[in-house]
C-alpha cells in the first residue's frame, strides 16, 4: 500500500510540474504579446486556455482520489494538500495570462499612447517570482520560497507607481482613457500573477516545514533569503 501511495505521489509531482511549465510559458507569451502589441499571439493564449483548465481538473481529481484511497498522513498529507492549492493558483495564473491577452487585443487595435513608464521591470520581476516559486517546488527549497514571498512587496510598489502615472496620463490625455485603462489592467494582472506566485511559495514552505506562513512574513529573518 505504501509503495502504491508513493507511486501516486510521484505521478502527482510530474503532473503539477508539467502544469507549472505550461502556465509559465503562457505568462511569457502574454508578456511578449504586450511588448509587441501582437494581437495574433494574444489570441493563441486565449484559445489555449481550456487545456490548462482541463489539466487543473484532472490534478484535483487525482488528489482527491489519493486522499480517499490511501488516507495519507504527515508529509504525504501535507504534499497533497499543498498540491491542491498550488494547482488552483496555477490555473488562476493561466487566467491572468488570458486577461493580459484580452487587454493586448484591445490596445493592438488602437494607436499607441506615450506614457512615462514601461512594464519591463514589473514583468521581469513577476516572471522571476513565478519561475522561482516553481523552482522552490521542484527542489523543495524553503529558503528560495521565503525569498519569493519577500519579493511580492516590490511588485506591489511598482503597481502602485504605475497606477499614479496612469492617473496623471488620463488627466493629460482624456481622449485616450480606454487605452490607458487597458494598461492599468495589465499592471493589475501582472501584480495578481505575483500574488499567486507568492501563494505557491507559501505552500512550498508549508509542505516542507509543516507551518502556515501566510500573514507571517514580518516574523521572517530576511538574511535567510539572501543568496
Amino acid at each position: 500500500m505504501e509503495r502504491h501511495l508513493q507511486k501516486e505521489i510521484e505521478k502527482l509531482k510530474k503532473k503539477i510540474l508539467s502544469l507549472g511549465a505550461m502556465v509559465e510559458e503562457r505568462v511569457r507569451m502574454a508578456i511578449q504579446a504586450r511588448e509587441t502589441r501582437n494581437g495574433d499571439l494574444a489570441t493563441k493564449i486565449i484559445d489555449a486556455d481550456r487545456e490548462i483548465d482541463e489539466i487543473e481538473v484532472e490534478i484535483e481529481e487525482e488528489c482527491l482520489k489519493v486522499l480517499a484511497l490511501h488516507q495519507p498522513v504527515a508529509v504525504d498529507l501535507r504534499f497533497i494538500s499543498a498540491v491542491i492549492k498550488i494547482n488552483n493558483d496555477l490555473e488562476r495564473i493561466g487566467d491572468e495570462a488570458v486577461n493580459i491577452a484580452e487587454r493586448v487585443i484591445n490596445i493592438s487595435k488602437r494607436p499607441p499612447v506615450t506614457v512615462p513608464f514601461d512594464f519591463s521591470v514589473m514583468a521581469e520581476k513577476t516572471e522571476a517570482m513565478l519561475k522561482g516559486s516553481l523552482d522552490a517546488l521542484v527542489n523543495l527549497d524553503v529558503d528560495l520560497a521565503y525569498k519569493i514571498c519577500l519579493l511580492d512587496d516590490e511588485v506591489d510598489e511598482i503597481n502602485h507607481s504605475i497606477y499614479d502615472k496612469i492617473k496623471e496620463a488620463i488627466s493629460r490625455q482624456p481622449d485616450r482613457v480606454g487605452y490607458l485603462i487597458n494598461l492599468l489592467l495589465i499592471s493589475r494582472h501582472l501584480e495578481r500573477i505575483a500574488d499567486h506566485a507568492t501563494n505557491i511559495a507559501e505552500e512550498v514552505i508549508y509542505m516542507i516545514e509543516g507551518e502556515i506562513s501566510r500573514h507571517r512574513m514580518d516574523e521572517f529573518n530576511p538574511d535567510r533569503a539572501k543568496p
